[in-house]
């Protein structure tokens, strides 16, 4: 009982976390990624190829489908998905399109490439990528990921309060006569959070790029 107690605060603290998993080839490409995303509350998960990307989604099988639903109900959430364009064996956009044809087709999708090929860029956007970024990233295309920051914590902030709800209508029922039930309401997002957030990138990102 106790192990499954600790398994679900686990599993709860890492829904918290915004996750990114990054897949790219390069050494130095996922390292300067690395730095950007540590200290912003980000949790990152890094792979050096598209295959190893689809095995980590649970899509590398012929049972992707039902793989990749398991992966989601065991706990693991990836809330933004980061790849490099060129990459041996399956580039980026046969990924995107993996993942747009799968039960993670809801997931973001951000293609980045050191080439500004426009036919490339125009493939990949109609294929469903939400972001096309030029390597090397500078500060303006980090911003273009707020949004997505952004969106996680509105939903965060919603199953939250819904939980709250939840919690105190159960405890109404059970103790009728307790006046500790009204303290435990649903509290409304807290939007100041979301903006102290979004600072919080734009600081580690000018750090960052001071550092170079």
């Amino acid at each position: 009982m106790e192990e499954l107690v600790n398994s679900q605060k686990v599993k709860q603290q890492e829904q918290q976390h915004f996750h990114v998993l990054v897949v790219d080839d390069s050494v130095i490409d996922r390292k300067l990624l690395e730095r950007l995303l540590r200290d912003s509350s980000c949790k990152a998960t890094f792979v050096d190829s598209g295959d190893k990307a689809l095995r980590y989604l649970g899509l590398d099988n012929a049972s992707s489908t039902s793989s990749s639903e398991s992966f989601q109900q065991n706990g693991i959430k990836v809330n933004l998905i980061m790849t490099d364009y060129c990459m041996p064996g399956m580039s980026g956009y046969d990924l995107l399109k993996r993942i747009k044809g799968s039960l993670w087709k809801d997931v973001p999708v951000v293609i980045m490439s050191s080439e500004n090929v426009q036919s490339r860029i125009s493939m990949c956007l109609e294929g469903g990528a939400k972001e096309f970024l030029l390597k090397p990233l500078q500060l303006s295309d980090l911003k273009k990921l707020q949004p997505h920051f952004l969106k996680f914590f509105d939903n965060s902030n919603g199953e939250e309060s819904t939980e709250r709800s939840i919690t105190s209508h159960n405890d109404n029922n059970n103790n009728k006569h307790s006046n500790s039930v009204n303290k435990r309401k649903a509290l409304p997002p807290k939007h100041g959070f979301k903006l102290q957030f979004a600072s919080t990138i734009v600081t580690t990102i000018l750090r960052f790029w001071k550092s170079l």
